[in-house]
């Protein structure tokens, strides 16, 4: 497993909150709803995106934009066109004077505007949760970044709108692929992160692998040497050097966002997940993830059904 699967495997969408967007010029929507990341993938027209501390960037046809939160943007028909729309915590529309608005612009499944025959059409994937998309992932990542969308954003146009059996999976697992292809695009062509680039290295890179593989095998540094065929040493110099921390800083980080996603399984209970990430008792668990986190498991399992 690479390291930008082993990011995705895990977190990963549910019950993403997904929207077509049909609108004719001016149009401007503010959007506040604190989500960890969106993408806005154009199917038609074009777009801009602005935000609150930077440039305005062009999404054309064909492009995903992705946007970090949880820091506000507009997206606009043109820079210049005032904000119309805001957009709040739970995909809540208002106007600027907050008077609701889903009714007024409904235009059937997962669909909305101003205009049915709308010029832009984009379509607009939200991750609701953190967990859903790994934290050293967003770290990794700009506050809003553009790239090419390809022949998923058809597939997707053209599944967002049918309300089927399953259809939530279906959009959930089509969003984890644009996403997926958009970051695999992006980390190609720009400045990698150095966890990233480390997953060419034939010693660190491999060990990497092993750690991502199996989190709840009792590793040390010298039986992860020992099977990279490396000293303990030298292993231990190099992925710190490659990686910026040392290997188990790095599966601590690693055990503790897998935990974090298995503890929002309804049925999950903090002694089973801790099993499943290598700690041995849901004591060693709790005290890791109070140590990096700062909170409990529970307080966390709290914050994230909310």
């Amino acid at each position: 497993m690479d390291q930008l699967a082993a990011l995705l495997d895990g977190p990963r969408a549910r019950g993403a909150f997904l929207l077509r967007s049909l609108l004719n010029p001016p149009w401007s929507l503010r959007i506040q709803d604190e989500a960890p990341l969106t993408l806005v993938a154009m199917v038609r027209g074009e777009a801009w995106v602005t935000p609150d501390r930077g440039a305005p960037v062009r999404v054309a046809p064909g492009d995903v934009a992705v946007m970090r939160g949880p820091e506000p943007y507009v997206v606009a028909d043109d820079p210049a066109t005032p904000p119309q729309i805001v957009i709040h915590p739970g995909q809540r529309c208002t106007t600027l004077d907050g008077e609701d608005l889903y009714q007024e612009m409904d235009l059937g499944v997962r669909s909305w505007g101003n205009d049915p025959d709308g010029g832009t059409v984009m379509i607009t994937g939200t991750y609701q949760m953190e967990g859903e998309v790994s934290r050293r992932l967003l770290e990794a990542l700009p506050g809003m970044l553009v790239r090419p969308g390809g022949p998923m954003i058809s597939l997707l146009g053209a599944e967002v709108v049918k309300d089927e059996p399953g259809q939530d999976a279906v959009l959930d697992r089509l969003l984890d692929l644009l996403l997926i292809a958009t970051l695999r695009s992006y980390l190609a062509t720009h400045e990698a992160p150095a966890w990233y680039r480390a997953q060419s290295d034939p010693v660190v890179g491999k060990a990497m692998r092993m750690l991502h593989n199996n989190p709840a095998h009792p590793w040390t540094v010298a039986t992860l040497a020992a099977q990279v065929g490396v000293s303990r040493a030298s292993l231990a110099r190099r992925f710190t050097e490659l990686v910026g921390e040392p290997p188990m800083a790095f599966l601590t980080d690693w055990r503790l966002a897998l935990a974090a996603d298995l503890l929002r399984e309804p049925d999950a209970t903090i002694g089973s997940v801790a099993r499943k990430v290598g700690y041995g008792s849901s004591f060693a668990l709790s005290a890791a993830f109070k140590r990096v986190r700062g909170i409990s498991p529970q307080e966390h399992r709290v914050g994230a059904g909310r």
